[in-house]
């Protein structure tokens, strides 16, 4: 038997991974000029994103080591989130 609850985390954590990778592509298409920051649309855009993806990257950044400009904070979020995704579903439909 399929546990909804199970199902409906699943969907919270893939719908969150997606939040993350869209604000990283924003955020590289920013700091190359692509993207107008400037502009009211890319700002409420990236203004909502900062809100959902800040408060989770700020512990893992405290963590990792400084590389520069590189910030590999996010693939280590998304890294976390697949594992999530996959505990969820080995503990509750292994039983």
């Amino acid at each position: 038997m399929l546990n909804p609850f199970v199902d409906l985390l699943a969907a919270i954590i893939h719908l969150y991974s997606i939040v993350v990778i869209v604000w990283a592509i924003m955020a590289t298409l920013i700091s190359f000029k692509i993207l107008n920051a400037y502009q009211p649309l890319v700002q409420r855009i990236m203004y909502a994103l900062d809100r959902l993806v800040e408060p989770v990257l700020k512990p893992i950044r405290k963590y990792m080591p400084d590389l520069g400009g590189i910030d590999l904070s996010p693939i280590v979020l998304l890294l976390l989130l697949s594992f999530a995704k996959g505990v969820l579903y080995s503990y509750f439909y292994n039983l």
